[in-house]
């Protein structure tokens, strides 16, 4: 079954620059590795190739901030590569005074293999571990997916109880819900993160253009509804799939969540954050400022609290807390039995599930998750 949803993944999820937009050198003076289709490169940019668990080589590039306290793990959109982020990755972390990895995926740049869904989770997963060789802790680490990458990032989010942060730039619900709005996830459906969401402990920021015609803003604000910790959201209006970096208020908002997380206090014990009264208020903005989001048609908690008022109850007692996660763990384990019936319902039901995928054949092979390219043209057009 695995291979079969990865078949499905490379059908519509995945278009890597053809050729890449870069190539790989190595300075002689230094030793180190640089990209040669690059103008203006940095000093502070370490070019680095990375073995997955899967067998494939990916490259990555570490920029380096002697200020920042935080550092983030950024996965590019579908159609570019990390030569094309170049820029994009340095400026980030000169204006948001962050560390960043950017990485490309199997298939993607000059990383070897071909992209998977599955391949992509290998590949965040040896980008994270790169982390370790520049001394980067879970809890100082924000990951950021934008569309496409969003997958990936959720995906690594929801085994790190201690991350410090996340960010949601465009996301998807899931592949298939991108071109069809399905009420259950299938099993051939990639990157349910629709089902992952509800299960990250830390607070998570989401920015989606009201006019993306590629991936609905829909998307964006149920994921945000489904949040446990849910930060202000950024909803650009008249902003489409790909140029979101155009608009001031996106890197003011960024800002303003970077300030937040860095005055929240360490994770205690692996779970809790804590912020101070400043963080606190910061944090808050959520409840004030909360738009009224369309119905959730696939999924729907309404009890769960945001997070300020998660963090007035985690200050009342320890029992109440052991008694949160017993309930917390019902509810996952309630969550993964529902799962399991859904996906024995849809192997009940195979002619059902075949029709499904085929009425969707030729969506699928014209569905593209785009950033850079439509972001040129976008620039151009300004």
């Amino acid at each position: 079954m695995g291979n079969a949803t990865s078949s499905v993944a490379a059908k519509f999820a995945f278009f890597p620059p053809n050729p890449p937009s870069y190539n790989i050198i190595v300075d002689e003076a230094t030793g180190k590795m640089k990209f040669s289709d690059v103008n203006y490169q940095r000093d502070n940019v370490d070019l680095l190739k990375l073995r997955t668990n899967k067998g494939n080589e990916i490259v990555a590039m570490y920029v380096k901030n002697p200020s920042a306290s935080l550092t983030v793990l950024y996965s590019h959109g579908n159609a570019a590569d990390i030569g094309q982020m170049y820029h994009t990755f340095t400026e980030l972390s000169v204006h948001l005074n962050v560390n960043l990895l950017g990485y490309d995926y199997s298939g993607y740049g000059q990383s070897t293999g071909k992209p998977s869904e599955q391949d992509t989770y290998a590949d965040i997963e040896a980008a994270y571990k790169c982390l370790e060789m520049y001394g980067v802790k879970q809890e100082d680490t924000i990951l950021y997916g934008q569309s496409v990458g969003s997958g990936p990032a959720l995906e690594l989010a929801i085994g790190l109880p201690r991350l410090r942060g996340v960010i949601l730039h465009s996301p998807i619900l899931s592949g298939l819900r991108v071109m069809y709005p399905v009420k259950r996830t299938l099993w051939f459906d990639i990157y349910k993160n629709i089902d992952k969401i509800p299960l990250v402990d830390c607070p998570v920021l989401v920015i989606h253009g009201t006019e993306d015609e590629v991936v609905n803003v829909s998307h964006g604000k149920q994921l945000w509804e489904l949040c446990k910790e849910k930060y202000e959201p950024l909803w650009l209006k008249g902003g489409n799939h790909c140029n979101l970096e155009l608009y001031p208020e996106y890197l003011r908002h960024l800002k303003k969540f970077i300030s937040a997380i860095e005055k929240l206090q360490h994770p205690r014990n692996g779970l809790d954050l804590k912020p101070n009264d400043q963080s606190h208020q910061a944090l808050n903005n959520a409840d004030r400022n909360k738009e009224k989001s369309r119905p959730s048609t696939d999924y729907r908690d309404n009890s769960r609290p945001s997070f300020g008022h998660r963090e007035k109850s985690r200050l009342s007692t320890d029992s109440r807390e052991k008694a949160r996660a017993s309930i917390d763990k019902k509810e996952r384990s309630r969550r993964s039995m529902d799962r399991h019936t859904k996906a024995r319902n849809i192997t009940d039901h195979p002619e059902r599930a075949r029709n499904s995928f085929d009425r969707l054949g030729e969506m699928v092979r014209s569905v593209g998750l785009c950033n850079v390219d439509c972001l040129k043209q976008t620039t151009a057009e300004v």
